[in-house]
């Protein structure tokens, strides 16, 4: 069999993508179609008395303008996305969900108050302007700190506080081994806002075609199959009904897997009201507004170790700001519980979860999704112990890794899935040893760092371990097709935002069938090809779309064999598939091509066997048991300005275990851009918030994404640990790159200034904000 997994191939994409012929949700045009433009409101909380539009409504090329008083019974909050663990006791959970248009109350700067129509965006976003809103200013929840304080104003009138949820995880016995412990670190913890910022913002386009009944919705979703689920539902449609297509999409990074914002539940609807298609797409200032964010919590934490250096537990405290609205639950604080005893065999644990309600935009997962928070906290308080015991921050790491022989370990709590959290498969050891070989960890730190520093420069080196939790169900699917051309046709619910799906999932394909990678034709994300499914989030496509692709492409494969063995009256087992044909493998010049095989299965005349299926065709569905656990080392040198503070990355080595590699040179640049988004995360990506819960940085020359400038060329390595949970044997890879860079800074920078004492407790830093830590360290000496 032709190898085609594993293989560097260049993504089959990209061509489309360069030359500006693929499809953006924005290049949709219909005709007759109207634009629409939303009024957000400037306060963060405040009673809506009353909205005037009638100006706005006068204006020439206004169709319509919306309020929730408009919409009638149809205004209701959108569905509850995640619900809270069945399987947790004594847990409290209020669930808030946004709503399509502010009534009575506004609870974030930027909730939509109303909503335009005309016949260009121009007009209506002049038309915006003419609309007159009374607010009634309220205090503002802002810090979460302060939220349930007994004076704490109410994001929500019908709660008694701002308290959205509480829950308690543990194993062990925790405090039993604290009054063991030899060493005990602890410190408070804090990790702050960012957002996705992808290079397209969310947009949607709707379309009601009154005679058919049949509304079609081009959405830049994570997620079209749930979309169109509940788009009909909330319609008062059947599913069949409604179309919704998730084309290219220009990043995402899990704030598009949020489903039924307030534009997505709006634009379908109205386009039913006024029987035209209506297009919205969002600006650059109201992705700072309208789009979710994430990473703010603050942590009360705890290591307990030996003397030696083993860990006896380690316990959280800590609070989760959930922003406004609650509609994703739990998923991103249980992945920080989750990821908060890192890689190491921890025998103690203790997290307690507060969540609360603030005036700030709505919380949901962005790449990492939690993840970064509980890595940050578990490697600080390990590196932090390292300090305290002088020992080596690699041998530590080594002494405290779960060993391979332990697998599959189960840690007794549950993860985002509600399932328990059991690390399938690994070898942690081997990874680190090969990152700090890359690295030249022991070179620099003997040789290369005391050089340096006696010329002055402030050089630091980090190395930092980090898992990851992939490929959750609950499941996915695929159709394959091979068509009489010899072509083969796949068919996928998922949807794709950069990843290289249509160029993975065809290697996948190619290497069952025989065929081209060039010959596989793949459709993601269109709910009238394929009709089940879930989305693409949580490092799920290698391990669960894939998956189902390969379970159906085996299906197809045997219907190939067996028609082919009758035809060229050979037994399967002599059969072999290459280059678009079957063999006789000892005959190779007696064959028949897939299309003409194709042809022989789907008859236009005469009689055939009863319960025969036409054509080569297969569905099949695979769903994980549970999700499989991902390792991966970061490691850097840096230098450090000591006047400007600006960071200049050195070097930077990636070594990564997703089990089998599909294609190496996409999972490589998998790698490059959550690398990318880490680094903002660490060092340049802040939503700065003043006390009335104002955004100060609502644009790119204020908030600091990182360029080419300062983002290094980053050397990767692979180690290939196959997971047991499917049968390719892959692990995710999404969110790797971005996981461990916090904290990997933070070693790296205290690093690079040993004599300061400097503890890095927050995130993301910065040039001035580390300026400040080193001026509050002299001022101490």
């Amino acid at each position: 069999m032709k190898k085609s997994i594993g293989e560097r191939i260049k993504r089959t994409e990209d061509p489309r993508l360069l030359t500006g012929q693929a499809l953006f949700v924005d290049d949709v045009n219909i005709p007759n179609m109207l634009h629409a433009a939303f009024l957000r409101s400037d306060y963060a909380h405040a009673y809506l008395r009353s909205v005037d539009v009638s100006e706005a409504r006068a204006r020439p090329g206004v169709v319509a303008v919306f309020t929730a008083e408009d919409m009638g019974d149809d205004w209701q909050p959108g569905p509850p996305l995640v619900s809270p663990p069945p399987t947790v006791e004594d847990i409290t959970f209020y669930s808030r969900r946004q709503v399509p248009l502010a009534k009575d109350k506004v609870r974030h700067v930027g909730e939509p108050i109303a909503v335009v129509i005309a016949e260009s965006r121009y007009i209506a976003e002049d038309a915006v302007e003419d609309i007159l809103v009374d607010l009634d200013p309220l205090e503002v929840v802002s810090d979460i700190e302060t939220a349930l304080d007994p004076n704490a104003p109410l994001v929500h009138d019908d709660l008694d506080s701002n308290l959205a949820a509480h829950m308690i995880q543990s194993k062990g016995d925790y405090q039993a081994a604290k009054a063991t412990a030899e060493v005990v670190i602890s410190r408070k913890i804090e990790i702050d806002r960012g957002a996705a910022a992808a290079m397209e913002n969310r947009g949607i386009v709707a379309d009601w075609d009154s005679k058919s009944q049949h509304l079609t919705v081009w959405d830049t979703t994570q997620a079209p199959i749930p979309i169109r689920n509940g788009l009909a539902a909330r319609l008062g449609l059947s599913e069949s009904q409604v179309r919704v297509i998730a084309p290219f999409i220009g990043g995402a990074f899990g704030p598009k897997m949020m489903m039924f914002y307030p534009e997505e539940m709006r634009i379908p609807w109205i386009s039913i009201q006024l029987g035209r298609a209506i297009k919205w797409i969002e600006d650059r200032r109201e992705n700072f507004y309208a789009t979710t964010q994430e990473r703010r919590q603050v942590h009360e934490a705890e290591m307990l170790l030996t003397r030696e250096g083993k860990i006896l537990g380690v316990s959280h405290t800590f609070l989760h700001d959930s922003g406004a609205y609650d509609p994703y639950g739990l998923t991103i604080p249980l992945n920080t519980e989750s990821h908060a005893m890192g890689a190491y065999a921890v025998p103690n644990y203790f997290s307690d979860l507060t969540v609360v309600f603030t005036n700030k935009i709505l919380t949901t997962p962005i790449r990492g999704a939690g993840r970064p928070q509980g890595i940050f906290v578990v490697e600080r308080l390990l590196d932090l112990a390292a300090k305290e015991l002088e020992m080596d921050p690699v041998e530590i790491r080594k002494l405290n890794f779960i060993p391979p022989d332990a697998f599959p370990y189960e840690q007794q709590i549950i993860d985002q899935a509600f399932s328990p959290l059991i690390f399938d498969s690994g070898d942690y050891q081997p990874v680190m040893e090969k990152a700090a070989g890359m690295i030249g960890y022991d070179q620099f730190v003997k040789e290369e760092q005391p050089r340096l520093r006696a010329e002055d420069k402030h050089v630091g080196i980090g190395i930092v371990p980090f898992v990851e939790t992939t490929g959750v169900g609950p499941y996915e699917g695929a159709r394959i097709t091979i068509e009489a051309s010899g072509k083969i046709n796949v068919a996928t619910g998922v949807g794709t935002q950069g990843q290289g799906h249509f160029t993975a999932f065809a290697q996948v394909v190619a290497e069952q069938l025989g065929v081209d990678v060039k010959d596989v034709n793949l459709v993601t994300g269109d709910t009238a090809q394929f009709h089940w499914g879930t989305g693409t989030f949580a490092s799920r496509g290698a391990v669960v779309a894939a998956n189902a692709i390969h379970a159906s492409a085996l299906i197809v494969r045997e219907k190939v064999l067996k028609l082919a063995s009758k035809l060229l009256e050979a037994p399967e087992e002599e059969l072999e598939l290459e280059d678009g044909y079957v063999r006789v493998a000892d005959i190779p010049h007696l064959s028949i091509s897939l299309g003409d095989l194709a042809a022989e299965a789907n008859p236009l005349r005469g009689a055939v066997e009863p319960g025969t299926e036409p054509g080569l065709e297969a569905t099949a569905y695979f769903g994980p048991k549970y999700g499989a656990i991902a390792f991966g080392v970061h490691a850097m040198i840096i230098e450090v300005d000591p006047e400007t503070m600006m960071v200049e990355i050195k070097r930077y080595v990636v070594v990564e275990d997703c089990g089998t590699v599909i294609n190496p040179l996409i999972l490589e640049g998998q790698i490059h851009g959550g690398v990318a988004m880490g680094i903002g995360n660490a060092y340049y990506e802040q939503l700065i918030y003043d006390e009335n819960a104002q955004l100060l940085n609502a644009s790119l020359a204020d908030y600091l994404i990182p360029t080419a400038n300062e983002v290094p060329r980053i050397e990767i390595g692979h180690f290939e640990t196959r997971s047991p949970l499917n049968p390719l044997g892959t692990k995710g890879v999404g969110e790797a790159g971005t996981i461990p860079v916090p904290a990997l800074f933070a070693q790296a920078i205290e690093n690079a200034f040993p004599d300061h004492d400097l503890e890095i407790l927050e995130m993301p830093l910065s040039p001035n904000r580390l300026f400040e830590l080193l001026q509050e360290k002299e001022s101490e000496k």
